[in-house]
């Protein structure tokens, strides 16, 4: 007779890709995190206590792609739930490709009751509230359209000086968190598979001297002040984009970005090349798309602003549990540069 394993402190998660991008949500046995707002949990996750976000998202419990996004009760009385984007440099406030596996996870386990054809779901974030609509039919979600926080442009056609690739060009601009977006044709590079460790380099590279060279800071959100990733993207002659988020410390975005098709929306507008009710197509690297859609606009502060829409489809595949044992040596977890990238030591 076999005796059943002991789990006296349990994480349960539940195992959902976007597009091809790990996105799994921690639905269960998560400690209480300090804070009266979203935004002041995902600090105190940044600032006073990482060891959850170690433990979830470093091996040898997860590996350089997984995010596991923790889902709380709403601080605020206007939301159905809350989440934080736990990655392995960092919680982060918001994310596309991750907002829609949480939604899915949300409708397609009941912990939010699905209204066919048709939920609309309320989700509190350190970003602001985020509205999804949810196409739903015979207990799926068949997609997910969110209506994004505010998307606006802090500067264009910044200059980067690099020793690698000389002086290059970036717009920077937030849709949730602050991108640099830059044309992949200045590194040298194209947007296809066997060029992803090539622009997860560079990416991280470039992040690391905007660090040094540019700064940033939400006229209405101060504690968000800093670029988080680096986009490269290609604009296709039928208005489409071909995007590549890069993240720290050494892969790509597997999805087409949602809060990086937002800031890219801000970044048409302000150029003049999109106005409301214009869509357009983000393509991943690949070949997994996004649709992002200028609802409005609106001001931040003192900036001109757009309202975006990003619909995508999310995928439950499984179910995962973990034991928290505090004896385990690697509580905290450990990454090694020949899967994490050579940014690995700067974690």
């Amino acid at each position: 007779m076999v005796s059943e394993m002991i789990f006296d402190k349990a994480l349960d998660i539940l195992l959902v890709h976007c597009q091809g991008e790990s996105g799994n949500v921690l639905i269960d046995g998560a400690p209480e995190i300090p804070g009266a707002t979203i935004l002041d949990k995902m600090n105190h996750l940044n600032n006073v206590d990482p060891s959850l976000r170690l433990f979830l998202t470093r091996e040898p419990r997860a590996q350089v792609v997984h995010t596991t996004n923790l889902l709380l009760p709403p601080t605020r009385p206007d939301a159905d739930a809350a989440f934080i984007v736990l990655q392995p440099d960092r919680a982060h406030p918001m994310s596309g490709s991750n907002c829609i596996c949480v939604v899915t996870a949300l409708l397609e386990t009941g912990r939010v009751k699905m209204v066919e054809p048709e939920t609309v779901v309320r989700l509190d974030t350190a970003a602001g509230l985020i509205v999804a609509h949810a196409r739903c039919q015979n207990g799926r979600c068949l997609s997910v359209s969110l209506d994004n926080v505010p998307a606006f442009v802090h500067q264009l056609d910044v200059a980067i000086d690099t020793s690698k690739w000389g002086r290059i060009r970036g717009d920077i601009a937030f849709g949730g968190v602050f991108y640099a977006q830059i044309d992949v044709d200045q590194v040298g590079l194209k947007i296809v598979p066997e060029a992803a460790r090539a622009l997860a380099e560079a990416g991280t590279e470039i992040k690391a001297l905007l660090a040094e060279q540019v700064k940033v800071e939400h006229p209405e959100i101060p504690s968000l002040n800093e670029i988080a990733y680096v986009m490269f993207r290609d604009y296709q002659p039928d208005g489409s984009v071909v995007t590549c988020t890069t993240l720290k410390p050494g892969r790509v975005d597997r999805s087409p970005c949602g809060t990086g098709s937002s800031a890219n929306l801000a970044i048409l507008y302000a150029r003049g090349q999109a106005r409301t009710g214009d869509r357009r197509i983000s393509r991943s690297i690949i070949g997994g798309e996004f649709t992002a859609e200028i609802l409005g606009e609106t001001m931040v502060a003192d900036r001109p602003a757009v309202l975006p829409r990003i619909t995508g489809q999310g995928y439950v595949f499984g179910r995962q549990q973990l034991r928290l044992e505090e004896q385990d040596p690697f509580i905290k977890g450990f990454a090694m540069s020949d899967t994490w990238g050579p940014q690995v030591g700067e974690l």
